[in-house]
């Protein structure tokens, strides 16, 4: 047994499965749910593949628990965010703000969320994406009107397609209308958000 398996062994099992999960949420989220396995996940966690197909039994059942607790941190942030009622800005500029940090602070979050909606036909994944993606739009439901809802929901598309093609890396580089719509987009936080991806890359 390696000394990286045995310091994990001393690890309680919950803090474990959250380092395991946070490892997968970076693999699939760098590679998509084809190019991932549990052998990548297990080396990105510094643990062996037996133990994860051991707490996760199969890939895509890995997958499911990475996407359950994606939509977890998405609506983690949008509590908090409209909990703030110190906050002098308006709960939606609480909200944008908050999906805009994840961005910043977890790239694989959101690109793992991708992938769930991009398997919408797989029998097991879908649902749980479309689940989710629901969950979602509920919570925002509780302090938007729907129209704001769907403007919000369909800006954070744009915001995950934006760093799943890779437009953001491109920014400064004076390609035609690249820079404006990125900063449309962000607006002033749009360097934050590159500096931040710079870091996790």
């Amino acid at each position: 047994m390696s000394s990286m398996q045995t310091k994990m062994d001393r690890i309680p099992a919950t803090e474990r499965r959250e380092l395991i999960l946070e490892a997968a949420t970076r693999v699939f989220g760098d590679l998509g749910y084809a190019g991932a396995t549990t052998d990548k996940v297990a080396r990105a966690a510094g643990i062996s593949q037996p133990y994860v197909v051991r707490m996760f039994g199969t890939k895509e059942q890995l997958f499911i628990e990475v996407l359950e607790r994606t939509c977890e941190r998405i609506l983690g942030a949008f509590d908090e965010a409209i909990r703030a009622t110190d906050d002098e800005r308006s709960v939606q500029s609480r909200v944008g703000e908050a999906y805009v940090e994840l961005v910043e602070t977890d790239r694989g979050i959101l690109l793992a969320l991708m992938q769930g909606f991009i398997l919408g036909h797989d029998a097991g994944i879908g649902p749980v994406a479309r689940r989710g993606f629901m969950r979602i739009y509920d919570r925002l439901r509780t302090v938007f009107e729907p129209e704001e809802a769907m403007s919000f929901m369909a800006q954070g598309m744009l915001i995950n397609t934006l760093i799943a093609s890779g437009l953001l890396s491109q920014v400064q580089q004076h390609q035609e209308n690249v820079d404006e719509l990125l900063a449309c987009t962000f607006g002033d936080k749009l360097g934050i958000v590159v500096d931040g991806l710079a870091r996790d890359a």
